[in-house]
């Protein structure tokens, strides 16, 4: 059962170098896993919503805040016609500490220190002014358009492991980028589709199919081959995610009406999973558009 106590403190926005919005949904939340090793298919701190995908306005969205998945209504729908990724781009696994913009002295004395073989994510325990000090100033795998231009420039520009400095609004940054990647893609299925797929036997042995509804609504209707991880459970699935499941191959999520499944996909995006497939309209446009014996409720 999700508890107030289960939710991180929220940060102030006024240290936050990130520029995204979030999905419009109630007041509830869900936390993802606690995982604290850096692989390729685990973000360690944050979840970054790519903004193209984001019907809402643009928010402040703090560092250092702990992965959430926001609750939508069971019976809220959404889809997108944009694609997070193209393949082309790159995504950088990356970690900070924030002073003071006039600490320059507590600025030089860490860069020094950290030429002299210390930590930074050490130091960022001890001095960072960010909320994700408490994660060793991690950050998590970032693509660009989801940071303040001058933390961007440097982030992406940086060599691998060096540790670099830049100057934001919100103070002074030492960042490193750990490792980079390819931008992996996010993008809707139609149900007409979808279906067109499903007739393929092989295509249920070869894809990850992943149904978030709640088990009483699964009970009413359902897709053949489709796990069910209901969203509310996530405590108990999220941390496994990736072992149960492989990044590499096409995962498919449904839901209802594609809210609940598109947030899903975000996360498993950032969790490393290469190709993500949203169903658009969910369970309800399939059941209308792609095969009529299945139920509507």
């Amino acid at each position: 059962m999700l508890r107030a106590s289960h939710l991180p403190p929220l940060a102030t926005p006024a240290i936050s170098v990130l520029r995204f919005s979030l999905i419009s949904s109630t007041n509830h939340f869900f936390p993802p896993s606690n995982l604290h090793k850096i692989s390729p298919y685990s973000s360690p701190s944050l979840t970054f919503l790519p903004k193209t995908l984001e019907p809402s306005l643009p928010r402040p969205f703090p560092f250092g805040f702990k992965r959430l998945i926001p609750m939508a209504s069971p019976n809220a729908s959404a889809s997108f016609s944009a694609e997070s990724g193209s393949g082309g781009g790159r995504e950088i696994l990356v970690q900070h500490l924030l002073v003071k913009e006039d600490d320059v002295k507590l600025l030089l004395d860490l860069q020094q220190r950290i030429s002299g073989g210390e930590d930074l994510s050490d130091l960022a325990v001890e001095y960072s002014l960010c909320p994700s000090k408490e994660e060793g100033g991690m950050l998590g795998w970032v693509r660009k358009g989801q940071m303040v231009p001058e933390f961007e420039e440097a982030a992406f520009s940086a060599p691998l492991n060096k540790v670099v400095r830049c100057k934001t609004k919100f103070g002074w940054h030492l960042l490193q980028v750990l490792s980079e990647r390819e931008e992996s893609l996010l993008k809707d299925i139609q149900p007409e589709e979808l279906h067109a797929r499903i007739q393929d036997p092989s295509f249920i042995d070869e894809a990850q199919l992943i149904d978030v509804r709640e088990p009483d609504e699964v009970a009413q209707a359902s897709l053949p081959g489709f796990e069910v991880l209901p969203l509310r459970q996530f405590g108990t699935w999220g941390p496994e995610i990736s072992t149960k499941f492989d990044p590499q191959k096409d995962t498919y999520v449904l839901c209802h009406h594609g809210m609940r499944s598109l947030q899903v996909a975000k996360w498993l995006q950032t969790q490393g999973f290469r190709k993500v497939y949203n169903v658009a309209g969910g369970i309800h446009a399939y059941a209308l558009k792609a095969d009529q014996t299945i139920p509507t409720y």
